[in-house]
């Protein structure tokens, strides 16, 4: 086989939905399989009155693939859609070329970018239960000759040449280990709320900019890079805000429309740091001729994984690559238009995010002794002191304070 993955795609939906979305879908799939290493040499879309159940594509365009495949020299076809075991064998045996849907695509970019032990094992068992619920027919024999490239990537591929029983210990085993990194990462999130630290979570589309921002937000060197998926791995970093206690911030791995749901089941522990996070930070890359879905996608995963109650701080990014003459209406607050790259917006999104977790808090008076006055500067590294009035008797503050710190103080309010 040829070591340069030369692949045709294949952009599929239902008449029902608009051809505009199916382009789009296929415009982010051209991407992905560049992202993935391989060269693009043909596209083809199509609209069906509903799904081939035998090859999920229509039989006209296969007809147009095998004349396609000699004239372009394709070596794979990539089907913007998740395709069962027994659709992908049927179009393995006609095509005679390896084929590959958008999941496997995605799950191949992932194997390329896990870096921890703890990336490489979430990534083995979307892969493995991806295999697992095509296990059907010819489907282990299918694979196990593609050889190398695009979808054979990573440590999942051994698992093809093994059974179903086996595979569910294997499944087994993955998931404990990840139940390990979870509970650790329980152990660091109850400790920082223990210590009343705030936390807020970036989330977004795949390279909106996460990473970058969070370097600029914390003065840090995460890797960052203008690509698809560059972070898998959740970064947790300390953040300084302008009258505000010390709050911590994480990076985690982007979202994508039709994101696998095998992959959200495998990434749940790097998923839960969003879920505990105190605040959201919604990160759009205004930049992008599809901002508009992609924010959408974010959303409707937002609502999805359960925490559109969270209070959500919405981030346009890329306002320096975002041409002046660009006409563009926003619709959710709060929000806050900077450049990660520059720097441009970055103090007024600190002063947002310090006012979001003011609205964690709530104002207490408290009276401190003189004999324990040095508990102020304890206080007031813990949280915004508003007011502060100084007697022979001791001090009266005014602060703002969470309901954790609350439990802490409550011996002192007035």
């Amino acid at each position: 086989m040829s070591d340069i993955d030369r692949v045709l795609l294949v952009g599929v939906g239902l008449k029902s939905e608009r051809i505009e979305s199916i382009k789009e879908s296929l415009a982010e799939l051209h991407e992905l399989t560049e992202t993935a290493g391989g060269v693009v040499v043909g596209t083809l879309t199509q609209q069906l009155p509903k799904w081939n159940a035998s090859t999920l594509i229509g039989k006209g365009k296969i007809e147009t693939l095998l004349e396609l495949i000699p004239e372009t020299k394709a070596n794979k076809v990539i089907v913007d859609h998740s395709l069962s075991g027994v659709q992908q064998r049927n179009l393995e045996k006609t095509l005679e070329v390896p084929v590959l849907d958008r999941t496997v695509l995605i799950l191949d970019i992932f194997a390329q970018r896990a870096q921890t032990r703890e990336g490489k094992l979430q990534v083995e068992l979307a892969q493995i239960l991806d295999q697992r619920s095509r296990m059907v027919g010819a489907w282990l024999g299918s694979l196990s000759r593609l050889g190398g490239g695009i979808g054979t990537r990573g440590p999942g591929e051994k698992a093809l040449e093994i059974d179903r029983r086996t595979l569910g210990r294997k499944i087994d085993s993955i998931k404990k280990q990840l139940e390990a990194v979870r509970a650790r990462r329980a152990r660091h999130r109850n400790q920082r709320k223990k210590n009343q630290v705030p936390s807020f979570a970036l989330i977004g589309y795949t390279n909106a900019g996460k990473s970058t921002l969070l370097n600029q937000l914390t003065n840090s060197k995460v890797y960052s890079e203008n690509q698809l998926f560059a972070t898998l791995d959740p970064t947790t970093r300390k953040v300084f805000l302008p009258d505000s206690p010390m709050a911590v911030i994480t990076d985690t791995v982007g979202f994508i429309r039709k994101l696998p749901t095998k992959l959200v089941e495998a990434f749940k522990a790097t998923l839960e740091e969003s879920e505990e996070a105190d605040i959201l930070m919604h990160i759009i890359d205004l930049s992008s001729n599809e901002w508009e879905v992609q924010a959408k996608t974010t959303m409707s995963l937002i609502e999805e994984l359960g925490w559109s109650e969270k209070p959500i701080i919405h981030v346009y990014n890329k306002m320096d690559q975002t041409p002046a003459a660009k006409q563009f209406t926003v619709e959710h607050l709060p929000r806050a238009f900077v450049s990660a790259t520059t720097g441009r917006g970055i103090e007024e999104l600190k002063a947002l995010m310090a006012l979001e977790i003011q609205k964690l808090t709530e104002e207490f008076e408290l009276f401190f002794p003189i004999s324990e006055k040095d508990l102020v500067y304890e206080l007031d590294r813990e949280t915004r002191i508003l007011k502060k009035e100084v007697s022979t008797q001791g001090v009266v503050c005014l602060a703002n304070l969470t309901p954790q710190l609350l439990n802490k103080w409550r011996s002192y309010l007035t």
